[in-house]
């Protein structure tokens, strides 16, 4: 690692500042959940899910790590900050948030996108 971050996420380094980085965190991670329930839901074609993620998750990477890292998951983030400490330590909260927010953004659309407001498999019973 040359650069010395350890992969660890980080804003206000030259590329983008606190307000970019969490707009782009939370829309980022957004897209790929969106994708993700897309591509999962019981009328998508199973064999290619995992190409449609991989390829999501590739394009969030190429647009995202140039600018902050790239986080799309908590869990990714707070480990290299937790070994690398000082900034990746203290900016880490914005790379659990913005994703948490952007899963929640994206799972609050998804039923909207189905038609009727209602979610693949909730037909009136009537």
């Amino acid at each position: 690692d040359y650069t010395g971050s350890l992969g660890t996420n980080s804003y206000n380094n030259g590329s983008i500042n606190l307000a970019g980085a969490f707009v782009l965190e939370v829309l980022l991670t957004g897209a790929f959940v969106m994708v993700i329930l897309l591509v999962t839901e019981r009328v998508a074609a199973p064999g290619f899910a995992g190409i449609a993620i991989g390829l999501a998750l590739t394009v969030v990477h190429l647009v995202g790590i140039p600018l902050d890292g790239t986080s799309v998951n908590p869990a990714r983030s707070f480990g290299p900050a937790l070994f690398a400490g000082g900034t990746a330590l203290s900016q880490v909260w914005l790379f659990i948030l913005a994703p948490l927010i952007g899963g929640v953004l994206a799972a609050v659309i998804y039923p909207l996108t189905r038609g009727g407001g209602e979610a693949v498999g909730q037909a009136d019973e009537s």
